[in-house]
């Protein structure tokens, strides 16, 4: 389960590489968050299915697809990278602008966002992730849900996410932000455990 600090320091980026690579963590306006241990085969099925039709997808293009753990860094204005607050690791994300690209991962907001729910981590992707990614104008962010086989897509239009698109994991999907990317579902869903 994520778990915040039981204090109320305020970290940053120089913080949280100091920490311990035995435990992974998320910063999230200077909150700091443990990740849950290692998700369950279902989850990873789900993800790693995912990121394969995304790489497929985006041969020879210049977009990049990304498999978590990746750090990225979400600064609020042009502060240094010691200072930034915000440092997420979301499941799956594609950066078509290379230059928010470095050794360390990424700074600055993915195009496109997929996280893939646990029960664990549910409510802060919906809520507080959402929010985040909103607020740093990720332009489309999806929830897989693998339990309930839904989708939820939220898209970014005049700085906010409207409503969000609701379907089944069935058939096919286009990210509309990259309509070269198409996620189809039917023999991954098949896949997954029945009663998951």
């Amino acid at each position: 389960m994520a778990l915040a600090f039981k204090n109320t320091q305020h970290y940053n980026y120089s913080d949280y590489l100091t920490w311990s690579d035995d435990d992974q963590y998320e910063l999230i306006d200077g909150e700091a968050f443990m990740m849950s241990p290692a998700p369950d085969l279902a989850h990873q099925d789900v993800a790693g299915e995912i990121y394969f039709q995304i790489r497929q997808a985006l041969q020879g293009k210049p977009c990049r697809a990304f498999m978590a753990p990746v750090d990225v860094r979400l600064p609020k204005h042009n502060e240094a990278d010691d200072q930034i607050d915000t440092v997420v690791q979301p499941d799956l994300f594609v950066v078509c602008n290379s230059n928010k690209l470095d050794k360390r991962g990424v700074r600055g907001a993915p195009d496109w966002i997929v996280e893939v729910l646990s029960p664990s981590t549910a409510s802060r992707d919906q809520i507080t992730k959402r929010n985040l990614y909103e607020r740093h104008g990720v332009g489309e962010y999806w929830l897989v849900h693998p339990v309930d086989q839904v989708l939820t897509i939220y898209r970014l239009e005049n700085g906010e996410y409207g409503k969000p698109v609701l379907s089944r994991l069935e058939g096919q999907t286009t990210v509309s932000i990259l309509p070269e990317i198409v996620i189809s579902w039917d023999e991954l869903v098949e896949r997954l455990p029945k009663g998951y």
